[in-house]
């Protein structure tokens, strides 16, 4: 997998909203006139989603660590909840989007659920584009049983004496056990490529407080709740073999939004970034050039 650059680079620069810092990281053309801001899913960091950003053409695209994850901050105080979130990415891409511009915001699985609330909340992009889309909760669908007891391996985390709780939590055999199920390539360089990124990026959370709320805000809310408000043209990129959203649940949510198109790829499931990171950023750039106009740089 070739990313755009040393993913080990430092942020370019650091945004300060609702009292946390946020480190994010800007590519591809600085002046283009359309602005993507990329948000990750839970218990990732910006380099997840390098696999889309090397692929979209013509745009500036910034990718942050959301608060708590990666090396940006915690929230100073209250929950690291939907709200919480929302209300940061809304923040976050006022600072960062330049009057004039177009700004388009993608989200990857959380991610999704983030975006999704932060534009049903207020945020106005141009455009929504939401990966392996988070479109129903996970509490009640047909996965509720896994779910329950992942939510009961995060909470015997912070339950623990900290060093205890801290080693479960970022386990190796655990974490690669997660990689093996959310894989599905047959091709052994791919894999092991994913089980080195989940190995380097999935532990790194500001404090179990911050990972062990996360994840219940992440099986506690889904797309739909915001979908009635949700006006923006969207894009929905899903996979058919997702082990954590079926796509008839996709499908269903597709129904419910004013303006949608949905892409189903083959043969992946939920790590659409890492496995078909290629399609999925062709269909981006085919999205925003259709509902966008023309070159997403504002070129001819």
């Amino acid at each position: 997998m070739t990313l755009p650059v040393d993913p080990d680079l430092r942020p370019v620069s650091v945004a300060t909203a609702d009292g946390s810092g946020a480190h994010y990281w800007v590519w591809g053309d600085p002046a283009a006139t359309t602005t993507v801001v990329a948000v990750h899913g839970f218990r990732g960091d910006h380099h997840g989603l390098l696999p889309i950003v090397v692929g979209l053409d013509d745009a500036r695209v910034v990718t942050p660590d959301l608060p708590g994850f990666g090396v940006s901050a915690a929230f100073d105080s209250g929950p690291h909840d939907v709200d919480a979130y929302a209300a940061w990415l809304t923040t976050f891409c006022r600072q960062l989007h330049r009057t004039g511009d177009r700004l388009v915001v993608v989200g990857h699985s959380f991610g999704s659920v983030i975006g999704a609330a932060a534009v049903a909340g207020g945020l106005c992009p141009d455009a929504l584009v939401l990966m392996n889309p988070i479109a129903a909760p996970a509490l009640a669908g047909p996965r509720a049983v896994l779910s329950t007891i992942a939510l009961g391996y995060y909470r015997a985390g912070a339950r623990l004496p900290e060093s205890l709780g801290n080693a479960l939590l970022t386990n190796p055999v655990i974490v690669r056990a997660l990689s093996e199920v959310m894989a599905h390539t047959a091709d052994p360089a791919l894999r092991s490529w994913i089980h080195d990124q989940h190995r380097r990026y999935f532990s790194s959370f500001a404090d179990r407080r911050v990972v062990v709320e996360a994840f219940e805000a992440s099986v506690s809310h889904d797309i739909g709740e915001y979908a009635a408000r949700i006006s923006v043209p969207t894009l929905l990129i899903a996979g058919d073999r997702d082990d954590i959203v079926p796509v008839a649940a996709v499908q269903r949510l597709a129904g419910e939004l004013t303006d949608s198109r949905l892409l189903v790829l083959a043969d992946v499931g939920h790590l659409i970034h890492y496995e078909r990171a290629e399609p999925a950023a062709a269909a981006i750039n085919e999205f925003l050039a259709r509902r966008l106009g023309g070159s997403t740089s504002g070129r001819p």
